[in-house]
């Protein structure tokens, strides 16, 4: 009796010993993700970045971050990191109930090894675009405040004609243009057709009581300056810039991607065609690493 009490409780410690390692063994092991993205800019208070990984051709997210150091690693499941084929980088509201990713996604490449370099060409190649604009403020009936206005025209032959060359962007981002005054950027609104007004052609709190402007983007700065700003104002000496903003957007500045700006000379005549140069950011890459 005595030696088959002995056999159980021995069986007992080698049951209970099995047991433990298997508790201790993690049923689903996770790995790291870390995302590099240099010169990547905050968001508005709404939104956040979120990250994806393609697996079997379905999203899985990686996690949401608003704060933009660099490098930042993420747990995810080592099975499905190691099937992913894809990493996208996507722009969400920060209160978001749609489990998918939104039409906004800034970057995105596919993983070689265990290495993806991501980049910005998913929203448009900016590589080839163009811009011109002229000083005029055709909203009003004063011809004394012509510096205080900008569109976005050539008229170096008549008719004038559209004066950006930009390419189609893809769902989520829309085109907004700058007027920086003594370093404080106030939109002239936003737009995805450069040859059409922009989407506050009629609603501008800025521009004059004769009428909405021309068929293109552009802005007349005469009233109802911003505090610490007094409309009609002198652009000459100021900097003008072309941005690509997600859509929605609650930021009041403009966004990372800023592919065409100009700073204006100070004895830049009005009514005449002024050429912008390649803005800061035509571009952004990164690299993610599994």
């Amino acid at each position: 009796m005595i030696r088959k009490m002995y056999l159980a409780v021995m069986a007992l410690g080698v049951l209970s010993v099995s047991c433990s390692d298997d508790d201790d063994a993690p049923v689903n092991p996770v790995s790291n993700l870390t995302i590099d993205i240099p010169n990547l800019e905050a968001l508005g208070d709404d939104y956040v970045y979120e990250g994806w990984i393609i697996v079997d051709g379905n999203p899985v997210s990686t996690g949401t971050f608003s704060d933009v150091t660099f490098p930042k690693s993420f747990p995810v499941l080592e099975s499905q990191l190691q099937s992913a084929t894809t990493f996208v980088l996507s722009i969400e509201p920060s209160v978001d109930s749609d489990p998918a990713p939104a039409d906004t996604k800034i970057l995105a490449g596919d993983f070689s090894g265990d290495s993806a370099v991501v980049n910005s060409n998913l929203v448009a190649d900016f590589s080839t675009v163009a811009g011109k604009f002229i000083l005029a403020t055709p909203t009003d009936m004063d011809d004394t405040n012509e510096a205080s206005g900008v569109w976005f025209l050539d008229n170096e032959a008549a008719p004038a004609v559209a004066g950006l060359e930009l390419p189609v962007l893809s769902d989520g981002w829309v085109y907004e243009g700058w007027a920086v005054i003594d370093g404080t950027p106030i939109s002239t609104g936003t737009f995805t057709d450069p040859s059409m007004a922009d989407s506050n052609a009629a609603t501008s709190p800025y521009k004059g009581d004769a009428g909405n402007g021309p068929g293109y983007p552009g802005e007349d700065y005469l009233q109802n300056a911003p505090d610490g700003f007094t409309f009609p104002t002198d652009l000459r000496g100021q900097t003008i810039v072309l941005s690509v903003e997600p859509s929605p957007d609650n930021s009041p500045s403009p966004f990372t991607l800023k592919p065409l700006l100009h700073t204006i000379a100070i004895d830049a005549e009005t009514h005449s065609t002024i050429t912008m140069g390649a803005g800061p950011t035509q571009s952004l890459t990164g690299t993610v690493n599994r």
